[in-house]
């Protein structure tokens, strides 16, 4: 497995090292767009619809910018930015948390990203979550989807007391965007994956 370009196919990576660089005097080619997600909502959760849940995302794409072991380039969706929410329980409990955007991969209207615990009342810092963004189309709402909102479970492994454990969520792995949101919303822009620059190949 090459790591040196992860998830992209050898002949992909071959194209972009084989492109000539423009000649002297050729017009300067625009600054490369740079996918996103900004934006605060309510959302509806199925399972707890008489709850206050709000979401707040600004994140922005900063490819190969997070060095890895065995990755020292890093990675095309590495960002950087922050999620915070907050849970008004209907019995008035409050939970809130902060967290560091690790990861952003857009498609269209639809992005996926991942954030790091870096404060939290309700579960550990350290843990990275999972979100996926969508912008509502022909009067939809936007919708968002959290890691730990549905069943995100492993089959194969138990705990001591042989309950089936929740597996760590992977850079840019979320679920899909269930929620809808009921108030406010994200604007998702999205940016094609780019390739390495020829200074860190």
């Amino acid at each position: 497995m090459d790591l040196g370009q992860p998830n992209l196919p050898r002949s992909a990576v071959r194209d972009g090292l084989d492109r000539a660089p423009p000649a002297d005097g050729a017009p300067a080619t625009k600054p490369a767009r740079t996918a996103s997600v900004h934006g605060s909502a309510r959302i509806h959760y199925v399972f707890s619809p008489d709850d206050d849940i709000r979401f707040t995302i600004d994140a922005e794409a900063a490819p190969y910018s997070r060095p890895l072991p065995g990755l020292p380039q890093g990675l095309p969706t590495d960002a950087r930015g922050t999620v915070s929410f907050r849970h008004v329980v209907a019995t008035g409990q409050v939970a809130t948390a902060k967290a560091r955007v690790d990861c952003l991969v857009t498609g269209g209207g639809t992005a996926t990203l991942t954030a790091v615990v870096t404060r939290s009342d309700v579960g550990p810092v350290g843990e990275r979550l999972g979100f996926s963004v969508s912008e509502g189309r022909a009067g939809e709402p936007d919708r968002l989807g959290f890691s730990w909102g549905v069943a995100n479970v492993d089959p194969e492994k138990a705990d001591e007391q042989g309950n089936v454990t929740a597996p760590k969520a992977g850079t840019c792995m979320a679920p899909a965007p269930f929620a809808p949101a009921s108030r406010g919303g994200f604007r998702v822009r999205h940016a094609e994956l780019p390739l390495q620059p020829a200074e860190i190949r």
